[in-house]
């Protein structure tokens, strides 16, 4: 009885273990990972990231940890931070998103927004319609 406690004792110097469940968007199915409560959300990611790309899963996601962010459910709104721990949110599943993107319209892109789009074709027949027009 004693060793059995002297056991038990000994593995809880390393903290409480969570097994987490991180569905990954776009991605077939959830990866699952037993974790250390006190592990920060960007080594989480990190090994997401890593295990994503260990098992060949599709869409390839790259391996930019600043590319991605983790949400909990109970926050669906804003991004977990990534230097909180993973145990601080008391749940267990999460969601890997990559970060928007954000456009960059500078005038030289070759990719046209749809309302710029729009305003070049209706100049283009205005410009047409008055040539044609005047003869």
């Amino acid at each position: 009885m004693l060793l059995y406690k002297q056991k038990k004792n000994q593995g809880n110097k390393g903290g409480n273990r969570l097994l987490i469940t991180v569905t990954v968007l776009g991605s077939p199915g959830p990866l699952r990972f037993v974790v250390k409560e006190e592990e920060l959300v960007e080594s989480v990611v990190d090994m997401v990231l890593k295990s994503y790309h260990k098992e060949g899963r599709v869409p390839v996601l790259g391996s930019d940890l600043n590319s991605f962010v983790l949400y909990s459910p109970n926050n669906n709104i804003e991004a977990l931070r990534p230097l909180d721990t993973i145990g601080s949110f008391g749940v267990r599943n999460f969601s890997l998103c990559k970060k928007p993107q954000k456009a960059i319209d500078d005038g030289k892109s070759p990719v046209m927004s749809r309302k710029t789009s729009s305003s070049w074709k209706s100049w283009l027949n205005k410009s047409l319609n008055l040539k044609i027009s005047s003869h």
